[in-house]
């Protein structure tokens, strides 16, 4: 069963008040944007309970998924992997959109051809893995792995 609500929830914190993201876009729950960049906070009046920012999220992502469908290298890749290994490129994919997710040529093409070591290397060898090397270590673990391990004190 996939965990990729727990895992978002764990790598993106949740905030049940709007905030500003570090790009200065009023954001609130697991990084959904509310807002363009810039606007007051005082403009979002409400908070979000996190059972509904976790329906929430799951809408962001169902459509991140339906357009993960339509690229030819991440299908390939997803066809290839188990649960703990898909739950990775759905977030990858929430993180850094699905455009973001399919520069990772060299990765999702190791994956497609069950190198999940090379894969796993190939994610850490990014600007990605710089700016966010906690997170990038957990899910090349988990690429690595096939299995929720490095994830077992959230799940």
């Amino acid at each position: 069963m996939s965990k990729v609500i727990q895992i978002l929830m764990f790598e993106e914190g949740y905030k049940e008040d709007p905030y500003l993201d570090t790009e200065g876009y009023p954001t609130i729950g697991c990084g959904i944007k509310i807002g363009p960049k810039g606007a007051a906070l005082e403009n979002y009046i409400f908070t979000l309970p996190s059972n509904v920012g976790s329906v929430w999220m799951q809408m962001i992502l169902n459509r991140k998924i339906d357009e993960m469908s339509r690229h030819q290298a991440i299908l390939a890749a997803l066809r290839r992997c188990n649960t703990p290994r898909t739950d990775v490129l759905y977030s990858m994919a929430y993180q850094l959109g699905v455009d973001g997710l399919s520069a990772f040529k060299n990765a999702l093409m190791k994956i497609a051809a069950g190198d999940f070591n090379a894969a796993a290397d190939a994610m850490l060898n990014s600007l990605w893995a710089q700016q966010t090397p906690q997170r990038a270590r957990r899910h090349a673990d988990v690429m690595r792995s096939g299995t929720y391990t490095r994830y077992q004190e959230v799940l």
